[in-house]
């Protein structure tokens, strides 16, 4: 327990620390934001707010797990480190694409069949590596079931299907997290909760684990504390970054972040068993990447039948469409994060009804 507290601690110091310095650092570098200019004309005076701010929590989140490692002096966990191989991998590519949005002076930085490709690429290799490094039980940090809140035993997958269905979960909620990042702390602050769940699933878990305590409601998943150790390191990071991140940010995440933050809750989702539960847990992210969709799809069927394209929304993704509404930014972004505390809570209230219910 000692080690979560820890890495928590750390992670949570260095970006209430470092944030501050990285502001600096990328303002006199000049890497500041770029604005759509389709967008709530509001936004427009965030234009030159420094971004990639994702590379702060990222590293904070990764130095602190290392640090709580050293200090217990234990090992880390083949499931801890493939977690934070995908929450870097993905911020990788998220940096190319906020790198170039700053060097060409633009809002769009890679193009979406070369950000899918690098999104692609990373999240391949880590559903491989995460069917192999079986422990002395046989068991690899993923399972070649698709999971609700355990293996659900009649949906068993061949192997390059689990690789097509990781890949699949971890698109979505990637590009589920950036979608969600356009309003100063939303992304942040719902992340932060989703991760203090994963936290609490984690330490839930390993007490109730198969491998210590085999009952009839133990769970078969490897590495349970390690993973609650880099769950508590990442709602650290993130409880410090939303200081500078809150309204008025004056540093912005960036594709570097929400793409990362997307991938961990993946990733989190697929070592734990909960690959299904997620969409709940993450349930605003789901929102509004639905929103998206719809307004989408129905602009399309409108054009193709009537021959004018409409909106069901004034802007999506969603929460564009409340300040489009005349909704204070700060009011939607409080209601949101009451939106994504209501899923979370749900997410948790019905992971402990299976276990009571056995």
């Amino acid at each position: 327990m000692i080690s979560i507290l820890l890495a928590g601690a750390i992670s949570m110091a260095l970006t209430l620390l470092g944030t501050r310095q990285a502001i600096k650092l990328l303002a006199n570098r000049g890497y500041g934001q770029e604005i759509r200019d389709d967008g709530p004309t509001s936004h427009h005076t965030k234009r030159g707010t420094p971004t990639m701010g994702g590379t702060v929590f990222i590293t904070a989140t990764i130095v602190g797990y290392l640090a709580a490692k050293l200090f217990t002096m234990k090992p880390p966990s083949a499931s801890a480190l493939l977690v934070l191989f995908l929450f870097a991998g993905m911020g990788a590519v998220g940096f190319l694409d906020d790198f170039i949005k700053i060097f060409r002076q633009r809002s769009l930085g890679l193009r979406s069949k070369a950000k899918l490709a690098g999104q692609t690429v990373v999240a391949v290799a880590f559903a491989i590596l995460a069917l192999q490094f079986e422990d002395e039980r046989g068991q690899s940090p993923a399972s070649p079931f698709i999971s609700f809140i355990r293996d659900i035993e009649w949906l068993h997958l061949l192997p390059v299907l689990v690789v097509i269905w990781i890949l699949l979960l971890i698109a979505g909620m990637s590009n589920g997290v950036n979608l969600a990042d356009g309003l100063d702390g939303l992304a942040t602050g719902a992340s932060m909760m989703v991760f203090g769940a994963y936290t609490l699933i984690c330490i839930w878990q390993s007490n109730q684990s198969c491998a210590t305590a085999p009952t009839a409601k133990c769970y078969e998943v490897r590495d349970p504390l390690d993973l609650a150790v880099v769950a508590a390191a990442l709602t650290g990071a993130l409880f410090g970054f939303l200081w500078w991140n809150a309204s008025p940010a004056k540093i912005f995440m960036g594709d570097t972040g929400s793409l990362s933050l997307g991938g961990a809750v993946a990733g989190f989702a697929v070592m734990t068993r909960t690959e299904l539960l997620v969409l709940l847990l993450g349930g605003l992210f789901v929102i509004i990447t639905a929103s998206v969709i719809l307004q989408v799809g129905w602009f399309k069927i409108t054009k193709r039948t009537a021959g004018v394209g409409k909106r069901l929304f004034r802007m999506a993704p969603l929460q564009h469409h409340f300040e489009m509404l005349g909704w204070e930014q700060v009011n939607v972004v409080i209601r949101f994060w009451i939106i994504s505390g209501l899923c979370v809570a749900t997410g948790l209230g019905l992971f402990y009804a299976e276990w009571v219910a056995g």
